[in-house]
């Protein structure tokens, strides 16, 4: 299987806002998209994304992964961003249209149809700094995915910045593309300098998250997570982790976690990072002030293990969905 996300299904589905109205669907053959010059997102950033997967039963039918709550993430990351907000309807249509025209292509589990919505602003206006673009460009495009873990899980090495953010406050639980690229060069910058794999960014010492995840620690009895506020990203997947650990008895303390206790816990407790891509990526070291700290023995645990294993047998159909999770397609 090639690099993650960089093969695509043939086909995507497209909608346009304009005169004030979503306009009707098109699936089309997937290719690129003419843009003005001065399409809004070129200048000022208005786009959000989503990004989940399709998964392949054993019976061969196909079903999407908490897709209503994608679905409202989006509408939300809309909003705050002033871009038109998507009908959940529509866009829960599109996805589902898409995914049923591809289903031959999700591959077998592991495996998976990683499914990306769209977002842009694509107004023609270059003095538009101060006022939200009044047209847009929704589309859904698909990308079969294999084993995230072919070879085995391979234990992360995180810098631990305590004194940047990834992003802005007023953005930190908006999915759009800004974030990201806030959170790229402080990144590089620590490969190049620590050979680390990732920063986990905790302004003032407050542990938040990495530049594309969620942070949590886990031991045999708890799992650890800082509490949803409007400066980091609300993670389906840190929501899936937590929802079931609680049924697996582990006690789920979401609380601020500092700098100085994150480095204490460590020697007893698993680091992990939680998103759509790998479900959980363990962390065997820290850097901090120049120190490299492990993770109990630098190895990946066993309860990451359970978590993920607990999840991934909920989106392969091999456990039973008592959440209401999976859109059947």
């Amino acid at each position: 299987m090639a690099k993650f996300g960089t093969v695509f299904c043939e086909e995507f589905v497209r909608v346009e806002y304009r005169d004030g109205a979503w306009q009707q669907p098109l699936m089309q053959p997937i290719g690129p998209i003419p843009m003005h010059p001065a399409a809004h997102v070129f200048h000022y950033a208005s786009t959000c994304f989503e990004g989940f997967k399709a998964y392949r039963r054993a019976d061969g039918a196909a079903q999407i992964f908490r897709l209503r709550d994608h679905v409202a993430r989006m509408q939300k990351s809309a909003a705050s961003l002033r871009l038109p907000v998507p009908l959940a309807a529509m866009l829960s249509q599109m996805v589902i249209d898409l995914v049923s025209r591809q289903a031959s292509k999700i591959p077998e589990p592991p495996g998976s149809l990683y499914l990306r919505p769209t977002l842009i602003g694509t107004e023609k206006n270059i003095g538009a700094a101060a006022a939200p673009s009044t047209e847009a460009l929704l589309y859904v495009i698909a990308s079969p995915v294999g084993d995230y873990f072919a070879g085995g899980a391979k234990a992360l090495k995180l810098l631990v910045d305590d004194q940047r953010a990834r992003t802005t406050e007023q953005l930190g639980s908006t999915k759009t593309g800004g974030n990201y690229a806030a959170a790229l060069g402080p990144t590089l910058d620590a490969k190049a300098a620590y050979g680390v794999d990732q920063v986990l960014f905790c302004p003032h010492g407050d542990v938040q998250e990495t530049g594309a995840a969620n942070f949590l620690l886990l031991s045999d009895k708890e799992v650890i997570t800082k509490p949803l506020d409007s400066s980091f990203l609300h993670g389906i997947t840190r929501d899936s982790i937590l929802r079931l650990a609680a049924e697996l008895g582990y006690r789920v303390s979401e609380r601020n976690i500092t700098v100085s206790e994150l480095l204490e816990l460590v020697a007893t407790h698993e680091a992990v990072l939680s998103g759509t891509a790998a479900t959980l990526s363990p962390v065997g070291c820290l850097v901090h002030n120049g120190r490299e700290i492990r993770v109990r023995d630098g190895n990946p645990g066993p309860n990451a293990e359970k978590l993920r294993a607990a999840l991934q047998a909920i989106q392969t159909g091999r456990a039973p969905d008592t959440h209401g999770w999976l859109t059947a397609v």
